[in-house]
């Protein structure tokens, strides 16, 4: 059964009775002993265990009260500095993860974030599943596993290249406006990032767009209807969880309308906390109710305090506790963002004292887990919040524990003697079966913005132009796939609305509906990525073997043909 922290009030009296580069943090010579807390979780099983593509599947209920009530008991036996370590997620500059591993065991950390910074050009699978292997062995015996995190949505925001599935935005699912289709497409990227070693995505995106002019969320969006971005949602949450990632929905309470990047500046919404609680809360109460073990806290300013962020803010943290009905971990958007200007350490305390669980990328982690040491021991940071907090954080990695979804797929714990051929052999099943699910969202997702729902008579020779030039490789191989002769002549096809587009025949939009629907061809189509699966659902539109089923999920100015109604 999922729980709801309920019993974590009643456990916590007992007790008391992602995206911007930082500097390296320190590194120590030695890690040290275990303290405390660390023989308290011998009851969360081995941490040291790795989860393998052909492991059992773990259970879709997410954390339960059983999993708050151990967490209570290991957080009683931490000393100070596991505490105040234990509510930190680090990030860190350059590749080299052993560092970052001793950094993680010597502060007490919650865990890393693995950034695209922090691998090579070109990073394979292999290359991931050291690192998180690596910093998965920075648990050490202390009986609850580090998170590993990753802020990989898909579309533009994916940190991962070509190591995990190219996945496309999720405005695609809005698109599609199909829960199945996108929670099996979801599952598909849950187990890719669990095989890899995560334990955490930073995703679904929760927030309503306002499209065109919103520049930071834009297409990361499902889009601008809260029922179909709170059906979207509670698919992600599911998908996520019944792969044993934790996911974490973002950005409370709503970074849609804004029109400010937060990663440079402080963005101030217009409407207030009761005004937003109608339409943009109601994604996150979805994500509630499907158990979505974290919500993100965005760096968002509100009326009368314009030069707070979001994630130092009590009123915003009230508003998800009381409001929404959240009671897992509150997580604050990266704290290394321009939107924030405190002074090194001291963002850290002020979004902890202000409500949040899970303080993620810090500056400096040193200076992060110190000034929250000082904190702690002048009383200025009540106790009973950090254990609180701390509980938060430890339950939802005691189910992590439980299910095996911890590190990368090496050693023993990937299944012993004989597994790697097991092993290669399920990777392959989930690469088809994550191909399939892909092929369908994008099928599904295709969008006419003008011209005709279905083709009548079939493109046999096309002119590529515009595009990225793995875009046009991909839409050629996917074309002539598809029967199609690609080169001079026939219908000249724009991949994207900007140059190239002008006196094609058709283009295709790959950045949003709002950037294609003035384009002026006869045909236009919105497939919101230009990955391979959204490029071959354009190929097959344009041979007839494709009837476009997708709908905008933004207001557009231009009357599109309702392709969504059969």
């Amino acid at each position: 059964m999922r729980t709801s922290f309920g019993v974590l009030g009643a456990a916590a009296a007992l007790v008391l009775a992602g995206c911007s580069s930082a500097p390296p943090d320190g590194e120590g010579d030695e890690s040290p002993e275990p303290t405390g807390a660390s023989a308290a979780g011998a009851a969360a099983g081995d941490p040291g265990e790795h989860a393998t593509a052909d492991s059992e599947a773990p259970p879709a209920d997410g954390v339960t009260d059983e999993d708050v009530e151990a967490a209570a008991d290991i957080v009683a036996d931490m000393d100070d500095d596991e505490l105040v370590g234990s509510v930190v997620m680090l990030t860190y500059n350059g590749t080299d993860v052993d560092a970052a591993a001793d950094v993680v065991s010597e502060r007490h950390l919650a865990g890393a974030i693995v950034m695209g910074y922090n691998l090579s050009d070109g990073a394979g699978a292999d290359e991931v599943r050291g690192v998180t292997d690596a910093l998965a062995a920075a648990a050490g015996d202390r009986g609850w596993p580090v998170a590993i995190g990753v802020d990989q949505e898909g579309g533009p925001v994916a940190r991962l290249d070509d190591a995990a599935i190219e996945f496309p935005p999720l405005m695609a699912a809005g698109a599609a406006d199909d829960a199945d289709i996108t929670r099996a497409a979801i599952e598909a990227q849950g187990a890719d990032l669990r095989n890899l070693g995560f334990t955490a995505d930073f995703a679904p995106v929760a927030d309503l767009t306002i499209g065109a002019d919103d520049p930071v969320i834009n297409l990361r969006s499902p889009g601008d209807d809260p029922e179909r971005v709170s059906e979207v949602v509670d698919a992600a949450v599911s998908g996520y969880t019944a792969t044993g990632l934790a996911s974490s929905a973002k950005h409370f309470p709503g970074h849609g309308a804004l029109t400010v990047d937060s990663h440079e500046d402080l963005p101030v919404s217009e409407d207030s906390l009761d005004e937003l609680a109608g339409d943009s809360f109601e994604p996150f109460r979805t994500a509630t109710e499907a158990g979505a073990p974290m919500v993100l806290v965005g760096h968002i300013g509100l009326p009368g305090a314009e030069d707070v962020p979001g994630t130092l803010n009590p009123d915003v943290y009230d508003a998800l506790r009381e409001d929404v009905g959240f009671d897992g971990v509150a997580v604050t958007d990266a704290l290394n963002m321009g939107a924030v200007t405190e002074e090194s350490g001291q963002e850290t305390v002020k979004a902890i004292a202000a409500g949040a669980d899970l303080a993620l990328m810090p500056p400096d982690s040193g200076e992060a887990v110190a000034a929250l040491s000082e904190a702690l021991e002048s009383g200025d940071l009540p106790r009973e919040r950090i254990v609180e907090a701390a509980t938060h954080v430890v339950a939802m990695q005691l189910w992590q524990a439980r299910i095996g979804a911890v590190g990368g797929t090496g050693g023993e714990g990937a299944g012993g003697e004989g597994a790697a051929g097991e092993s290669a052999e399920s990777d392959e099943d989930a690469s088809a079966a994550a191909d399939g699910a892909l092929t369908d969202l994008a099928d599904a997702s295709l969008t006419v913005l003008a011209g005709e729902c279905s083709v009548e008579e079939p493109t046999d020779a096309v002119t590529v132009t515009g595009g990225s030039d793995a875009a046009r490789a991909a839409f050629t191989e996917a074309a002539e796939d598809a029967g199609m002769t690609v080169g001079e002549g026939g219908t000249t096809v724009s991949l994207g609305a900007g140059e190239g587009a002008a006196g094609a025949d058709v283009v295709v939009g790959t950045t949003g509906p709002w950037n294609a629907e003035d384009a002026g061809a006869d045909t236009i189509v919105e497939v919101y990525d230009d990955n391979p699966h959204a490029l071959a659902a354009v190929a097959k539109y344009l041979t007839g073997d494709l009837e476009a089923a997708g709908s905008s999920p933004v207001e557009l100015s231009v009357d599109a043909p309702d392709c969504a109604a059969g």
